[in-house]
């Protein structure tokens, strides 16, 4: 059995269609990502799959029960930790986590069990009775993960977890989302971060326009959408540079004033910049940025 599987998933809007036949399935165990710039359909295939929004066409089936027929008792097996801060402000850190236990009718004295471990899971013992206006962006990301386990969920939703994290929140977030995934835990995410997807996701499916257009691993995205190696460079004279020797390049795109250089080889197209100082550029290899660039381009989406 899936944890969950959508088939042929569509959605309209009056006369705009934002699920265009999403399909899509989670292994237990497994971090599968759910990419796409805004607009693309992430967040209405969350809210079918948690029944807040019931579909036009298809089906889904959230840990063995249909959705929207029985989401409620789905939901009662789920996590899910929102974009959006929304932890009660007039508790303390404990009473976040009890008040929300008992929505699920945990007994009292397996909350009084549980809180203490999820205390030290996120790191917050110490802020145990700290109101939300004591703590930190991260402390309450990681009060929020916290919460979402109070039910000790099989399946968690996270969507975009770290957003407005500094670097070091983000990776204690990783790393509880690790710990999750070695407990068995399966997680379903969302992000905007490219390098947390690579990092985190056994797979993922990248969306646009409400349909999932190519799904894998990270490294088997890599290679089916993207050549090995990515040269860019910028700098004055860039553009005379590339309209030169663009053809030593497999494929040029550029993005401001920068040129970006995608190439099997990169070695002989970085012998042309020899004794050009006014160029600067940076050798690396392709990522899942990349891909996501190449698959839904570089226009800025509001």
């Amino acid at each position: 059995m899936h944890m969950l599987e959508v088939t042929d998933l569509r959605k309209s809007y009056g006369d705009v269609e934002v699920l265009r036949g999403v399909s899509l399935s989670l292994a237990r165990g497994e971090c599968y990502g759910l990419l796409g710039p805004n607009g693309a359909g992430k967040t209405t295939t969350l809210r079918a799959c948690l029944g807040l929004v019931e579909p036009d066409a298809g089906s889904i089936s959230l840990l063995g029960l249909s959705v929207p027929t029985f989401a409620r008792e789905a939901r009662l097996r789920l996590g899910v930790v929102s974009q959006t801060d929304n932890l009660d402000p007039d508790f303390t850190v404990v009473e976040n986590l009890l008040v929300y236990g008992r929505y699920f009718g945990i007994p009292e004295q397996t909350l009084q069990e549980r809180i203490p471990r999820l205390l030290e899971f996120s790191e917050l013992a110490a802020r145990a009775d700290s109101k939300m206006l004591e703590l930190s962006g991260g402390m309450k990301r990681r009060l929020t993960l916290a919460r979402a386990l109070i039910n000790d969920p099989d399946l968690v939703f996270l969507d975009e977890p770290t957003t407005g994290l500094d670097p070091q929140a983000r990776h204690v977030i990783w790393d509880r989302m690790k710990q999750l995934l070695a407990r068995g835990k399966t997680i379903l995410l969302t992000t905007h971060f490219m390098d947390e997807a690579e990092r985190l996701c056994s797979r993922l499916s990248i969306m646009d326009d409400g349909r999932i257009i190519s799904t894998g691993s990270p490294q088997e995205l890599i290679a089916r959408h993207i050549e090995p190696e990515v040269l860019e460079v910028y700098g004055e004279g860039t553009q005379q540079w590339v309209n030169t020797h663009a053809s030593l390049a497999d494929r040029v795109e550029s993005a401001g004033d920068t040129v970006f250089c995608y190439l099997r080889h990169a070695e002989p197209l970085i012998a042309t910049l020899e004794n050009r100082p006014s160029l600067r550029y940076l050798h690396r290899r392709a990522n899942l940025e990349d891909v996501f660039l190449k698959l839904t381009g570089r226009d800025l989406r509001d």
